[in-house]
């Protein structure tokens, strides 16, 4: 399951889209519940806005079942998810992710792609609190081997993804579309810290 990813590096040409924060800082550890990075389009235009990793629908009222992973293979159908698939996707931008394997002791794994960066197809909501209206976001998993790993969208697949007006069908064959080819490497233990946020993350084993 996608539990941890990075954003750490990005463009000037990134870093030039609307709704960037002045004060974004580079992460190495992401964990559900923080804020993150997402691009969407508002007003038919790309922008970014930080919102909360954990889809939170107006209506739910139990902040603590906010699901950070929505799987690719239930998305369209679920009640939690299936108006925003067909009416609020977005992107979540990464340098890479972090897989746990193994039995008796799980060894971390840094996965990336050739690219420097990744993007993750996403869903997302708004909802209200105290007066203020928040955004917030769940990753989709497609089933890779015994883990769940983000589905990464290449640029064709991103502007489809992003678009409105993408008829159901297109949205569907992306679900079930073929992933990249990703390299790996197998991490020291010092990313097993969920408070470590440091380029030591990615300590090599």
């Amino acid at each position: 399951m996608c539990g941890r990813y990075a954003f750490f590096r990005w463009s000037p040409a990134f870093s030039g889209l609307p709704g960037f924060p002045s004060d974004q800082q580079p992460h190495w550890s992401i964990s559900p519940n923080s804020q993150v990075l997402l691009l969407h389009r508002e007003a038919g235009e790309s922008r970014l806005s930080r919102v909360r990793w954990g889809l939170t629908p107006a209506w739910l009222t139990d902040l603590s079942k906010t699901p950070a992973q929505a799987r690719a293979e239930t998305v369209a159908d679920q009640p939690m998810f299936r108006d925003a698939f067909r009416q609020r996707r977005g992107l979540l931008p990464a340098n890479g992710f972090y897989e746990w394997r193994g039995t008796t002791r799980k060894r971390p794994y840094w996965l990336a792609g050739d690219a420097p960066t990744l993007y993750f197809a996403a869903l997302w909501e708004a909802y209200p609190v105290d007066g203020a209206v928040y955004l917030s976001a769940a990753v989709i998993t497609q089933a890779a081997a015994n883990q769940r790993r983000p589905l990464i969208l290449n640029e064709a697949q991103q502007q489809l993804w992003l678009d409105e007006q993408t008829p159901l069908d297109v949205l569907l064959d992306i679900l079930n579309s073929p992933q990249p080819q990703l390299r790996e490497r197998v991490l020291a233990n010092l990313v097993n810290d969920p408070k470590l946020d440091a380029p030591e993350c990615l300590t090599p084993a």
